[in-house]
This record gives structure tokens, C-alpha cells and sequence, in this order.
């Protein structure tokens, strides 16, 4: 599992650098119990309250266009404070990204408000998607209608594992993703019309469409 190391302090004091450096070392400890590989380690000296975080904006990065399985934190308000921390936990659990904390050992345990109003975002969310991936079904019926032929694409290429690759509109993913879509939503949206994929597939396929177009 790939893991992201979030460590923050409130003061930009040259006495809270020990308290990040401390979180840094303890939280890695943590990755190494639970067999995490640590991809990036992120420090912030910023009000929890703020969203206008350099750290958070990294993170966030990184979440979006990487395979990143879990966040670690020391604990919750460390990611933040308010309506902040809300919408950041939001935005991490929205990529499928567990939450690691160490004051609660394991999965960062929501109290039942936080919980609430994460539900209700989430909810309202999942319809404005449910209209979205109508929009895009129709908009796919189209480019079937058109001559698009998801069938063709080909099969066991550049396999070294010799299993067989998964059927993937790699041209459709990109141009979702150009629509701002997360590879958590277009997985979604393409599991919709019945292809078997992951983020981990879909952001695997992005990343190999990107490369080949860097070295052509």
C-alpha cells in the first residue's frame, strides 16, 4: 500500500519544527507496522481552519494523480479544524484513500456530527454524479452511434505477466479526466457500462496513454 505522511503544526515558530519532526518519525513508524511504502512525506505550519495550505494542496496533488492508498496523521486535528478538516476528509475519502491516524490505532474514527454531514455531501454529491454519468451514457451512445468500437482494443500487449489486459476506453478516460473527473469517478463511471476496472487501473492506463505521447 502506498502511503502519504501528513504532519502539521499551527505556528510557523522554530519551536514547532520539533513537533513536526517528531510527528514525521512517529507516523513512519506507523507505515512500517502496517507495511505501508511512504511515496511522500508532507509538512505544513498553518492554521487548521485554513484550507490555503501549501501541504494540502500537495497532498491533494498527489491523491488525484497517484495510486495513493492511505494518508497517515497523528490525529484528526492535524488534518485540520472545522469545516476545513470536514471537506478535506471529504475530499480523501471521495479518492478511496483510508485515513490512517495514530491516536485512534488504525482507521480515523468521524464522531456521529461529522459523520452526518460527511453523509449528506456525500449524498448530494453521488446524484449530481448519477446526472453527470447520464450525461456521459448519452454522450457515449453517441460515439457508438458514430463509429466508436470499445471492443477493439487490443489484448495482452506489453504483458509480461502473460494475463490477459483489461478492456479499457483509454481514450474515454482521458478525455474524462480533461473534464476534471478523479480516476475514482471515471472507474465508476466506466464500471457503469460494464468494464471491471479499478482506480489503480484506470490511473495505470492514463499514466502509460501520457508517457506514450511524452515519447513520441
Amino acid at each position: 500500500m502506498n502511503a502519504i505522511i501528513y504532519c502539521r503544526v499551527s505556528t510557523k515558530k522554530d519551536t514547532q519544527e520539533t513537533s513536526l519532526e517528531r510527528q514525521e518519525e512517529e507516523l513512519s513508524k506507523l507505515a512500517l507496522e502496517y507495511g505501508m511504502q511512504v511515496t511522500s512525506v508532507i509538512k505544513d505550519q498553518a492554521s487548521g481552519y485554513d484550507l490555503d495550505r501549501p501541504g494540502v494542496l500537495e497532498m491533494l496533488d498527489i491523491v488525484r494523480d497517484q495510486s495513493i492508498d492511505a494518508v497517515l496523521i497523528q490525529d484528526e486535528t492535524r488534518i485540520g479544524r472545522g469545516n476545513a478538516k470536514i471537506a478535506l476528509i471529504h475530499c480523501l475519502l471521495k479518492e478511496e484513500v483510508k485515513i490512517i491516524s495514530q491516536s485512534h490505532s488504525g482507521e480515523l474514527h468521524l464522531s456521529d456530527s461529522d459523520s452526518m454531514v460527511i453523509n449528506i455531501v456525500s449524498m448530494v454529491e453521488e446524484y449530481q454524479r448519477k446526472l453527470h454519468n447520464l450525461k456521459i451514457k448519452r454522450g457515449m451512445k453517441r460515439a457508438v452511434a458514430n463509429g466508436f468500437r470499445p471492443q477493439k482494443n487490443l489484448k495482452n500487449k506489453g504483458n509480461i505477466e502473460g494475463r490477459e489486459r483489461k478492456e479499457v476506453p483509454v481514450e474515454e478516460i482521458v478525455r474524462l479526466r480533461k473534464n476534471e473527473l478523479t480516476f475514482a469517478e471515471i472507474a465508476a463511471t466506466l464500471r457503469g457500462f460494464g468494464y471491471d476496472v479499478s482506480k489503480a487501473t484506470v490511473h495505470r492506463r492514463y499514466k502509460e496513454h501520457m508517457d506514450s505521447i511524452d515519447q513520441a
